[in-house]
């Protein structure tokens, strides 16, 4: 391993755990395991990357340090969003090579095209890029949330931003998933889609949450428009490797 791949994943792990709220040491020891090494994180404090507290039992993530695991977190999380959804590939190895290896310019790329998702296949958030908040539209989304098809039009789901697993749960039982293709059929006073032959009334926030495939594709056994996505192969395992690594 390159001795940035091993700076770099400290980083990381610094920024999972400041996601749960930790900066112990000995937390950062047992996730490394085998592989922590005291050298390393003396350089990143010499570097002003991490801050070194309480005689050293706590460990946190300077200004510079984050902005620098941000970096890292957010391309990551995007290229298993990338694979996981379009590509339907191994999407957690993958999007471990791609991290250390794309430029900031390239990720926002990606996050224009895959509509500025909110959160990874593991409901992970992903950190928010420039383009993000300028909304931009340089490279036209390629996904686009539910609630701006135009009645009666259908589409191909390409994934679900949700808050927690609860709803996730509740829209995936309701055969609303990547992959499966819903009509929008009514606004007010409550909105009425359908998935699988059956019609569902939802309200705004969660509809707003599922995103689909914007490119129309002229069916040839039916002559509905639908929007379908680039790939489908492996779009069901979404909602399987969820428990995977966060």
């Amino acid at each position: 391993m390159s001795k940035k791949r091993e700076r770099d994943e400290y980083l990381e792990q610094l920024w999972y755990m400041k996601e749960k709220e930790d900066d112990s040491i000995e937390s950062l020891k047992s996730s490394m395991d085998i592989n922590y090494d005291r050298d390393v994180i003396e350089e990143l404090v010499f570097e002003d990357m991490v801050e070194l507290k309480e005689g050293a039992k706590k460990i946190t993530l300077t200004e510079k340090g984050e902005d620098y695991a941000r970096q890292l977190i957010r391309a990551h999380r995007l290229a298993e969003r990338l694979l996981n959804d379009v590509l339907g590939g191994d999407y957690e190895s993958g999007a471990c090579e791609f991290e250390h290896t794309v430029t900031p310019e390239l990720v926002d790329s990606i996050c224009i095209l895959l509509g500025h998702p909110r959160t990874c296949p593991h409901g992970m958030p992903i950190p928010e890029g420039q383009c993000c908040r300028r909304s931009s539209r340089t490279a036209q989304s390629s996904v686009i949330p539910l609630v701006e098809l135009a009645i009666g039009q259908s589409a191909r789901v390409a994934y679900i931003n949700c808050k927690s697993d609860q709803q996730l749960h509740k829209i995936d039982s309701l055969c609303i998933r990547p992959g499966a293709v819903v009509t929008l059929h009514q606004r007010y006073p409550t909105y009425v889609i359908e998935c699988e032959g059956s019609n569902i009334a939802m309200d705004e926030e969660i509809v707003s949450n599922i995103c689909v495939w914007r490119k129309p594709e002229q069916s040839q056994e039916d002559g509905k428009e639908t929007l379908t996505e680039p790939g489908r192969k492996g779009r069901d395992r979404f909602r399987h490797r969820r428990a995977g690594r966060k």
